[in-house]
């Protein structure tokens, strides 16, 4: 096997004291394309241009290089929810407005898994507890992971009056696991044959499904 087929050139340089953002970087690009076991400490230290022992000062070991490219995914896809959150126009009526919102970060959520499948199953590929809100490397621009951008949004529809304050405790868990479950089905499951149209038909049919059983 030739270098060039071997995958890209080890980096000649870092910048100094970036070594663990840089071995991060590298390891999100081996899960883009080779899902959370493309994720190797040797790998990534090889493609960053250090020796494998320098690694060790950041990470003890593989699993604590693949919690942090977790943490990076998970961010990813909450900056993807974000900007289907931004994309909604601030309206007179605060029930619709909500009930878009709610939209958005569905669409966000199963977008960002069509378009980045690998990355998307290492997101939560290591066991994760989203209701820590605590670690910035999992949430996106506003501070919030996915499941805290969940909530917000059902927050809102409590203040809106579409959701009754009684059935928020556990709405964000429901929610969730019906939108993750049909990004799977779309990308290694049953449903990975869907055209385009089929998709877009689903996730909109899905998400009519979670607003009116919510």
């Amino acid at each position: 096997m030739t270098s060039a087929e071997s995958g890209p050139p080890a980096r000649d340089t870092y910048h100094h004291g970036d070594l663990r953002r840089a071995l991060v970087e590298v390891g999100v690009e081996l899960a883009r394309h080779g899902g959370p076991d493309a994720v190797v400490l040797r790998e990534a230290t090889r493609r960053v241009g250090v020796v494998p022992n320098a690694a060790y000062r950041h990470f003890a070991d593989r699993q604590a290089l693949l919690r942090a490219v977790c943490s990076a995914a998970i961010s990813m896809v909450a900056v993807a929810m974000e900007a289907e959150l931004d994309a909604v126009p601030a309206g007179s009526d605060p029930a619709t407005t909500a009930r878009q919102r709610l939209r958005a970060v569905g669409t966000g959520y199963v977008r960002f898994a069509r378009a980045e499948p690998s990355l998307f199953r290492t997101a939560f590929s290591v066991a994760t507890d989203l209701r820590d809100v605590t670690d910035p490397a999992r949430a996106g621009a506003n501070g919030l992971n996915p499941l805290k951008l969940l909530g917000s949004v059902l927050d809102e529809l409590v203040e809106a009056g579409v959701l009754a304050a009684a059935r928020r405790p556990g709405a964000g868990f429901v929610a969730w696991a019906a939108v993750h479950g049909l990004a799977v089905l779309l990308n290694e499951g049953a449903l990975r044959g869907f055209d385009e149209t089929q998709v877009q038909e689903t996730v909109g049919r899905l998400l009519d499904m979670v607003d009116q059983g919510l």
